[in-house]
């Protein structure tokens, strides 16, 4: 399966702006059983499935609505036919350093000021490169690829820069 990013659109079927039953119910049966969190008090939800190891975070912050959709990447020694997707790059197997010069290519500004967590604003879409467990590392000790992606609002990232 293909889980394609649409920034700032989401993570097909799930869009940014549904609201938490309306993601709940545009997920196909295949995905699983899915798993909600509704947090009342803090005004916030999440949806999570498991796709053959790599798994989808719908969130909801501050609202009703989904504000972001998260997927990280399966872990340590396992493999998944789930293939994330940007613009035709897998997020979890390409090369971080190569996945966002290809990035830059596109004409994507992209922000490594905070090496852990490089966004591309433009796109409101977020990585994470850190993990405890062990993979392989570039030179700069970081894991060669991304273990999170995150598609939000196109304002999503815009705290960075205030």
């Amino acid at each position: 399966m293909d889980l394609i990013l649409d920034p700032p659109r989401g993570v097909a079927p799930i869009l940014l702006g549904m609201t938490l039953d309306e993601a709940l119910a545009a997920v196909p049966r295949a995905w699983g059983e899915p798993r909600a969190l509704r947090r009342p008090s803090r005004n916030s939800a999440k949806a999570s499935w498991t796709l053959d190891h790599v798994g989808v975070h719908a969130l909801v912050e501050g609202g009703t609505r989904v504000t972001a959709i998260e997927l990280w990447w399966p872990g340590e020694s396992r493999t998944s036919r789930t293939r994330v997707l940007l613009d035709g790059d897998e997020v979890f197997t390409t090369p971080a350093r190569e996945l966002f010069a290809r990035a830059g290519d596109r004409g994507w500004r992209v922000d490594t000021s905070q090496p852990e967590y490089p966004v591309i604003p433009g796109m409101s879409l977020g990585f994470t490169r850190q993990t405890s467990q062990e993979v392989e590392r570039d030179t700069d000790g970081l894991p060669r690829c991304v273990t999170s992606v995150l598609v939000g609002a196109e304002d999503y990232y815009d705290h960075r820069y205030e």
